[in-house]
């Protein structure tokens, strides 16, 4: 194993892995703070919180740095990454160690390349304008936000619904519409054909690239998780814009999708997501190309 190591993994000096450490705290370290100290006032954030419950990255695991696969840390230093089992010992350093990789995650790797290379290649399709947050409280007894006000009252809310052509394809959005909603959804994505759905003009599947990073953690170098984190918060700012909630109170000017120019400005922001999403995508599909292909699966995506 060290022999292979020697040949194919290049050295980060200890200079260079401890400035990037330092640099990915600062970067992440007010997106956190933040979110402990709302929690240590039992606060909620109806638009950041959601970065920290729905996804199940915690605080702490958002902070830890990780260089990604095929890299050596060296310096003495580098002992401290001993603390986390995927790190072994080689003769000028640690690494990860991909010889500790099981089948089963080594197939849910593989999983995560499909999914995001068929979300890269399938034709990305704008226009259905969030219309996951009013399904999900057309005639439904419950209220996610009850903190909040709604702009339109139920009435007016299932009126707009049922005028509407509703086109999700995001199952972890449909999975939430109430039961009445469900229905009036042209597609049907489910857990087990999702990967047959998601198409890279969906905000909530560009906000997933979070999920997948961080899944893939900590062969994900951590820069990559804070970009796709910092993707994230910014479409779910437009996530909830976009929503029948009046969150004017927390500076969030509603995007009005009911009306002819919020759907343009809805679309447009689509389109500005879709756009910035692809490179990181990509280099996420080549994280899980580089995991395989160290662990000897042969089967990098293409």
């Amino acid at each position: 194993m060290h022999a292979e190591i020697s040949h194919r993994y290049a050295r980060l000096p200890s200079s260079e892995w401890r400035r990037r450490v330092a640099a990915h705290e600062r970067r992440v370290r007010p997106w956190v703070d933040a979110r402990l100290a709302r929690a240590s006032r039992g606060e909620d954030h109806p638009v950041y919180d959601f970065l920290f419950t729905y996804y199940s990255h915690r605080p702490g695991q958002l902070l830890r740095w990780s260089p990604g696969p095929g890299l050596i840390l060296t310096g003495t230093e580098a002992g401290r990454f001993f603390q986390w089992r995927e790190y072994t010992a080689v003769p000028d350093g640690v690494t990860l160690d991909v010889s500790r990789l099981t089948p089963k995650r080594i197939e849910a790797i593989a999983w995560i390349a499909d999914l995001l290379g068929a979300s890269r290649d399938r034709p990305a399709r704008f226009g259905c304008y969030g219309l996951h947050e009013w399904a999900m409280l057309y005639e439904a007894e419950e209220i996610r936000h009850r903190k909040y006000p709604l702009r339109f009252s139920r009435r007016e809310l299932g009126e707009i619904v049922r005028a509407q052509s509703i086109c999700c394809s995001h199952y972890d959005a449909y999975r939430f519409f109430s039961p009445a909603a469900r229905p009036l959804n042209r597609l049907r994505p489910e857990k087990h054909t999702r990967i047959d759905f998601e198409q890279a003009g969906c905000l909530h599947t560009n906000m997933d690239l979070y999920k997948w990073a961080y899944k893939l953690a900590p062969w994900t170098a951590s820069e990559l998780v804070a970009d796709c984190f910092e993707l994230a918060c910014e479409i779910r700012e437009i996530d909830m814009r976009a929503s029948p909630y009046d969150l004017s109170s927390l500076g969030f000017a509603p995007i009005k999708i009911e009306t002819a120019d919020g759907k343009r400005e809805y679309e447009a922001r689509q389109k500005e997501f879709n756009r910035r999403s692809s490179p990181i995508r990509t280099r996420l599909i080549e994280t899980c190309a580089s995991v395989l292909d160290l662990a000897g699966a042969g089967r990098p995506p293409t």
